[in-house]
């Protein structure tokens, strides 16, 4: 007991050390399913379009002590916010922001010498400092990626003063970086718990089916410490599994269970078993499906059959509300919508979207393609930000490596071949295959160019044979003129490895109606034309195994400057911003209906 009780000290003072020092730590796995308090609701906010914040120090909170004494801000009566939230769909003046706001709320605490508290934020855009009753405590970058601190030896019982420094200026080594088809969301976007655990917890679990072999189940448990002997039960009561296991030197067991009765997870059937993992102090459920996915020549099989995947894109927004998604709610509004179309796979456009959208599309039956934004503009040349994305890549992977719905990791979209660009993306390939290699890895390319002597489509890119999956971007009827009639329009691209257009489309503003052949129409009719073009090209691409047109709903973007029919808005979605079913809806969905 005395052996045990000098562990936790030694890393109680790690801990400690690392928050000082600024570092948020690795997250603990299904942060969901712990005890918490939400730190959700209003929190006062301080607009700091100069960055003098941390210069004054008005994370210290102070209040006039005597009478000389005076502060030039005050938390307390001004701007209040909401979290989780955007903070530029909450007032006018804050629409096109892109700088520093603090945020600041008090929170109480019940602390026992039992357990350890955690600081948990599932993402703040872009970058952040967190201050905890005057004194900084951790650092973070990445929009949309989680990150927590522990805070058992900083937290009072009362009254303690919670500031996070939250900024979403655009970078050259950001990612994304200075320009993307997206709206620069700043501020705390999503949940806000504190974490509250056992001193020796289970810190993180991976548990799924074999990538071959449909009746084995692999589970390796890791505990918060690196302490041997320790026991831990991984039950399945169902499937009546269950073994008891003693850790190894590193505080982890590995596993493998195995029944002819397991029900696979499929669009068709998403089953979902409850999984409990349990250790003396600490215990932990959460559903979990089983299916494996592999590629085989050209083909892509899921639980041991061919699959055509049906799938859309959107982003992590409300258009009706001209904000960030951040709830359940939120999440049943976009899915629903994809539901409707037909779709079997959303891909997460064009990073990690909030847990409750990918649980919940785990629950609908949604194989998902989930990725970083890698997105254009990409300082390839820069190893801090490819430490970045490394960084960013683990910890997707960490949050979501659990929900069998997670069937590719993207690792880059419309990027240009060079040695440094290579070199970037075999890291975060490596960087995924290192914590699971069950997945399949894709990435998109915009490269594809029509071969006028052959007369078919090619794309000249070497890196496409070190993906498991190859996804095309192609807005033909768009961005390109046709060379040829779709009827003839021939493709050789990727021969021998499974392609999905992974987007495709054009502009539509909804209502309006136009010459269908007319591009500059921006009419529904001329959209149809060109979906119902791409939809007779796709029948002479031999190994095309998946669509997903680009976008689901409009969205708004900053770069698109047509005043009456853009408006800030990128107006590709087959559902309007108001949340109408334009006429290229109708179209796709038949076609997935025969699919």
């Amino acid at each position: 007991m005395i052996k045990l009780i000098n562990v936790y000290l030694v890393l109680s003072l790690f801990c400690s050390l690392i928050a000082v020092n600024g570092v948020a730590q690795q997250n603990m796995t299904n942060v969901y399913g712990r005890r918490l308090q939400s730190l959700n609701g209003k929190w006062d906010a301080i607009v700091d379009l100069y960055d003098q914040g941390r210069k004054n120090k008005i994370y210290l909170n102070k209040k006039p002590e005597n009478k000389v004494d005076f502060y030039e801000y005050a938390f307390e009566n001004g701007l209040r916010l909401n979290v989780p939230s955007d903070w530029n769909s909450q007032m006018p003046e804050l629409k096109y922001y892109e700088g520093t706001i603090w945020y600041g709320r008090k929170f109480d605490a019940v602390k026992t010498n039992e357990d350890r508290l955690f600081l948990y934020f599932a993402a703040v855009s872009y970058r952040c400092r967190i201050y905890l009753n005057g004194k900084e405590i951790a650092q973070h970058e990445g929009g949309f990626t989680s990150f927590q601190v522990e805070i058992t030896d900083a937290v009072k019982e009362k009254d303690n003063f919670l500031v996070v420094e939250a900024n979403n200026t655009r970078q050259v080594d950001a990612i994304p970086a200075m320009a993307f088809d997206w709206w620069n969301y700043g501020g705390i976007t999503r949940d806000v718990f504190l974490v509250r655990t056992p001193k020796i917890f289970i810190d993180d679990y991976f548990v799924q089916l074999d990538k071959t072999k449909a009746d084995k189940i692999n589970a390796k448990v890791k505990l918060s410490e690196t302490m041997a002997h320790s026991s831990v039960t991984i039950e399945i009561p169902e499937l009546r599994l269950k073994q008891t296991l003693r850790t190894d030197a590193q505080g982890e067991v590995n596993t493998s269970f195995t029944s002819r009765e397991i029900k696979h997870w499929s669009p068709a059937a998403p089953k979902l078993y409850n999984v409990k993992i349990s250790t003396q102090d600490d215990q932990i459920e959460e559903e979990i499906g089983f299916r494996n996915i592999w590629v085989q020549g050209e083909d892509i099989f899921l639980n041991g059959e061919a699959i055509f995947l049906k799938s859309i894109s959107f982003h992590e927004e409300i258009p009706q509300r001209k904000g960030r998604a951040f709830s359940q709610a939120d999440a049943v509004m976009l899915l629903s919508e994809a539901k409707a179309l037909g779709c079997n796979m959303i891909r997460l456009a064009h990073y990690p979207q909030n847990e409750h959208i990918v649980r919940m599309a785990e629950k609908m039956g949604f194989l998902l393609w989930e990725e970083i934004p890698i997105w254009q503009g990409i300082d390839f040349e820069n190893e801090s930000t490819k430490q970045k994305a490394g960084k960013m890549i683990r910890e997707m992977v960490a949050r979501d490596k659990n929900r069998c719905a997670l069937a590719f990791w993207g690792v880059a979209n419309e990027t240009q071949p060079s040695e440094s660009r290579n070199a970037f993306i075999r890291h975060l390939i490596a960087t995924c295959r290192a914590m699971d290699t069950t997945r399949l890895i894709t990435a998109a390319f915009d490269l594809v160019r029509f071969n006028k002597e052959k007369e078919i489509f090619v794309m000249d890119d070497p890196f496409t044979k070190e993906l498991d999956v190859v996804a095309v971007n192609k807005y033909l009827g768009w961005y390109h003129t046709w060379p040829v009639s779709p009827e003839r329009a021939v493709w050789n691209v990727a021969k021998g490895q499974p392609l999905i257009i992974s987007e495709f489309g054009g502009e539509a503003l909804y209502g309006k109606t136009g010459e269908k052949d007319v591009v500059s129409s921006w009419s529904e009719d001329y959209q149809v034309t060109l979906y119902k073009n791409n939809l007779e090209m796709f029948k002479h691409i031999p190994n095309l195994r998946g669509t997903s047109p680009w976008v689901l709903f409009d969205f708004r973007s900053p770069f698109r400057f047509h005043p009456t029919n853009q408006d800030g808005w990128n107006r590709k979605g087959l559902v309007s911003d108001q949340g109408y079913r334009k006429k290229a809806w109708y179209l796709m969905k038949k076609y997935y209906e025969n699919k």
